[in-house]
């Protein structure tokens, strides 16, 4: 490609882009669709599989747990059991912004605390005239 850009290469990109698009909002159809299938044979929480024309279809079930951290918190402390719960400390974005409006609090003593991060967006739209 080198370092040449052509009105073809901004038009077949947007094509592409729109193309992606419609596919991607058939697909999904088409997924709800297996789901549907699916949740009627099976119900909504099991695997499934199917073979149709050559074709396997398979349904995942996948199953994650994670603690209710309210319930949690609430139970150890009656427990006893403090040391199972993490204390996080992290800055309050709101609190520091307030701060440094308000001059309780000087940017330069931020020095350093700050990361940016920068990533690169690319966007193409045909220019309709007005």
């Amino acid at each position: 490609m080198g370092n040449m850009l052509t009105g073809e290469m901004l038009v077949k990109y947007y094509e592409l882009n729109k193309q992606k698009k419609e596919i991607e909002l058939e697909m999904n159809e088409l997924k709800d669709a297996f789901q549907n299938y699916f949740n009627n044979l099976v119900g909504s929480d099991h695997k499934g599989e199917i073979t149709i024309s050559g074709y396997r279809l398979q349904r995942q079930i996948r199953k994650t747990e994670k603690y209710d951290e309210a319930e949690t918190i609430k139970r150890l402390e009656e427990l006893q059991l403090n040391e199972l719960i993490q204390v996080v400390k992290k800055p309050d974005d709101v609190k520091i912004k307030a701060a440094l409006n308000l001059g309780l609090l000087n940017p330069n003593q931020l020095e350093g605390c700050i990361i940016s991060t920068c990533s690169p967006a690319i966007s193409v739209k045909p220019i309709t005239p007005r």
